[in-house]
């Protein structure tokens, strides 16, 4: 019997199919989506290749509002999801009927939404951001004299907001893992280790934010691992970026920052229970069935397109 990868091989080819698999997601994935000519990236990223692509198909390995974005931007595709039920804490603290009052309420300030939304609250927002792209686009806003509504992570807007000085209005969101990092317990480690360099994601909380030697991306995260001259390194995102760390980096050692305190079952727990739903077995099923496949209204399609499209024009 042909092993699991060789199939889903098969069937992406069959079905005209590319798959675009994110940072966190189990490392068989990665190497597979890279194997068959797509991508490993963040999930603007992964939507942007699927446009480009040359595929009729999209298969996304990540979480439901990555598979909505490669939608958004690829209407005329069928973008599929591995598991219908893989969403994101970010996602789920900002439901749209309260955002969107929310909203309402503040008619003076122009939204900035981090992609870590769903299609509809993208839609109401008038730019779509990246944490790779947060800092420049609030910077721009503050020049041009704007009051910001920021949503969801409170804890990425506030660091956005203490680097830019801009009016920033948080809303309350957070990622359940980065927000379990714990700045006592690293302080731990960091002594443990005083020659790593310590890498965090900015939406962990502030405390854990200011003992980094870099704050980014999943991207600039990866970069700094592989162009930094140390040689030891702790890291505070989730720990499925470890895959492609090790790839840019093979001979550098590499630490999962704590998550949990003392005496606790693990040192660091930190991987998305949501993203851990992708796996070989569900991509075959999804490709086979064609099940999990993301439909967005047209027109909020379109709002939330414009949105993105700032961005997009903005970092070009």
């Amino acid at each position: 019997m042909l092993l699991i990868q060789e199939q889903i091989k098969t069937a992406l080819k069959a079905r005209d199919a590319v798959l675009v698999a994110h940072y966190y997601v189990d490392t068989k994935l990665q190497i597979l989506a890279e194997a068959t000519g797509g991508i490993v990236s963040d999930s603007l990223e992964m939507a942007r290749f699927g446009q480009n692509s040359n595929a009729n198909l999209i298969i996304v390995a990540g979480v439901k509002f990555m598979g909505e974005t490669a939608k958004i931007l690829s209407p005329e595709k069928t973008v599929l999801v591995l598991d219908n039920n893989a969403t994101c804490s970010l996602d789920e603290d900002c439901p749209i009927e309260t955002f969107s009052k929310f909203c309402d309420q503040h008619p003076d300030r122009t939204v900035v939404v981090y992609a870590n939304t769903s299609a509809q609250v993208k839609a109401r927002a008038d730019w779509v951001v990246t944490s790779g792209s947060a800092f420049n686009v609030v910077k721009h806003l503050k020049i041009n004299g704007k009051k910001i509504l920021w949503a969801p992570d409170k804890h990425l807007g506030n660091y956005v907001k203490n680097k830019t000085g801009a009016d920033m209005l948080l809303w309350q969101g957070a990622c359940v893992v980065h927000e379990r990092f714990k700045a006592k317990t690293l302080i731990q480690l960091q002594n443990k280790y005083p020659e790593a360099a310590t890498l965090v994601h900015p939406e962990s909380p502030q405390e854990v934010v200011d003992l980094a030697d870099v704050v980014g991306s999943t991207t600039a995260l990866i970069n700094a691992v592989k162009n930094r001259k140390e040689q030891t390194f702790i890291i505070a995102t989730d720990n499925g970026i470890f895959h492609k760390m090790h790839e840019v980096a093979p001979n550098k050692k590499l630490i999962e920052a704590p998550t949990m305190g003392v005496g606790a079952d693990c040192e660091s727990c930190a991987h998305c229970e949501w993203m851990a739903m992708n796996t070989l077995e569900n991509c075959l099923s999804t490709l086979q069935t064609g099940n999990n496949e993301i439909f967005i209204n047209a027109n909020i399609r379109k709002k939330a397109k414009n949105a993105i499209q700032k961005l997009l024009d903005f970092t070009a």
